[in-house]
């Protein structure tokens, strides 16, 4: 594999810094969306593949206890995608997890301002790439009053490239993946079936035990994909002509050149450039984790329905999920009980398998619905203020 990144070591001096900064709330150099307009929510919903009503259907919104459009929880990924890229230049990052806690829902028309802070880092030995560091950040997200409306524990692992090249662990998958026509029919198939509950109300004495969620499926995975994403969110700056120029003039460590355009890009294009991908050690380009978390969110939203409440989400990325993959991500219900707040919850574990049997998404997450006995729902107190 070529190198065209530019190659950084984690120095005994580098880590040093970086220890440093444990416990400091981080610079937020690019922050993508503020304002949750209509369209900015519509452009996100487009950019996972999300065709609720209730994220860009205004009449149907309405009817709702919303009363209005809202973004889905995913949106604040839009805003910030977790965490901030900081320290050890030249030293790829790969997100690794993220925990999730929603408190509020985001309204059309609220504005969001995030904070972020290095939480944590520490020396690890990785299949990957040897020496590495596991570094977790805490991010949270406020609305214009002041109200947390969520939270994010990421957590990513910092990989030399030199080193990640040399292993080529992933150097053994066949890609782009050979579907066959018949393949290919059959996916885009059970794309079309996606379900969505909807108005339909799902009410937690319903539920049962080892329950399966309708599987949701994505792929194969596109250059659009990547690209609708990117206009949804942009989890990184991605800027034209002299604007570019001058960012990576300021941050050398951010662009290469390309070896066929000779254009300079952005190191986030390992997700859609395959000479940038082989340069970090993989064998061709890959979707972004938080991208992938969005589409189990939308897995859990779609089950709940309107009136149901994602209150956590935890997602563990394993392996890549590369152009040319398809992805089936679903879930079972693993438990449910009442909480102290006498809110009825059900905990649902989750997975995302590729064509090669690979799970590549696997963790859990928590939902409220509504419940016959009580006769409460976790809207109710959402909505109060």
């Amino acid at each position: 594999m070529s190198k065209i990144l530019e190659d950084g070591l984690i120095t005994d001096e580098a880590l040093e810094i970086f220890r440093g900064r444990v416990g400091h709330k981080l610079r937020i150099p690019h922050q993508f969306n503020e304002l949750a307009s209509k369209d900015a929510i519509r452009k996100f919903a487009d950019g996972i593949g999300d065709p609720n009503p209730l994220w860009r259907d205004e009449e149907y919104a309405g009817a709702t206890a919303y009363k209005s459009i809202v973004a889905p929880p995913s949106w604040v990924n839009s805003v910030l995608p977790t965490w901030v890229l900081q320290g050890l230049p030249g030293v790829h990052a790969l997100h690794c997890s993220t925990e999730w806690t929603f408190y509020r829902p985001v309204f059309v028309n609220d504005k969001i301002t995030p904070e972020c802070f290095l939480t944590g880092c520490r020396v690890i030995n990785s299949k990957f790439a040897g020496r590495s560091v596991l570094e977790q950040q805490e991010s949270k997200f406020y609305n214009q009053r002041g109200t947390l409306v969520a939270s994010a524990k990421p957590s990513a692992f910092r990989v030399e490239r030199c080193l990640a090249r040399v292993r080529g662990v992933y150097s053994h998958i066949k890609l782009p993946h050979p579907w066959t026509e018949e393949e290919l029919q059959k996916i885009e198939e059970q794309v079309l079936n996606e379900e969505i509950r909807g108005a339909n109300k799902r009410y937690w004495e319903d539920v049962e035990i080892g329950e399966k969620l309708s599987p949701i499926v994505r792929g194969p995975l596109g250059l659009s994909d990547i690209i609708a994403y990117c206009i949804g969110a942009s989890p990184t700056p991605i800027f034209a002509h002299g604007i570019a120029l001058r960012h990576y003039q300021s941050h050398p460590y951010y662009a290469f050149r390309d070896p066929q355009t000779f254009a300079l890009e952005p190191i986030y294009s390992v997700h859609y450039n395959k000479a940038a991908a082989n340069s970090c050690g993989l064998p061709y380009p890959y979707d972004a984790a938080v991208q992938r978390h969005c589409w189990l969110i939308q897995l859990l939203t779609n089950w709940m329905g309107d009136d149901g409440w994602l209150e956590k989400s935890y997602a563990k990325f394993r392996n890549m999920v590369y152009l040319s993959d398809a992805v089936w991500i679903g879930g079972q219900v693993a438990n449910k009980y009442i909480d102290k707040q006498g809110e009825a919850c059900v905990v649902i574990n989750t997975n995302a398998t590729n064509q090669r049997g690979e799970d590549v998404m696997s963790g859990n997450s928590t939902v409220k619905l509504l419940s016959k006995k009580t006769g409460k729902g976790p809207l109710q107190t959402r909505l109060a203020d």
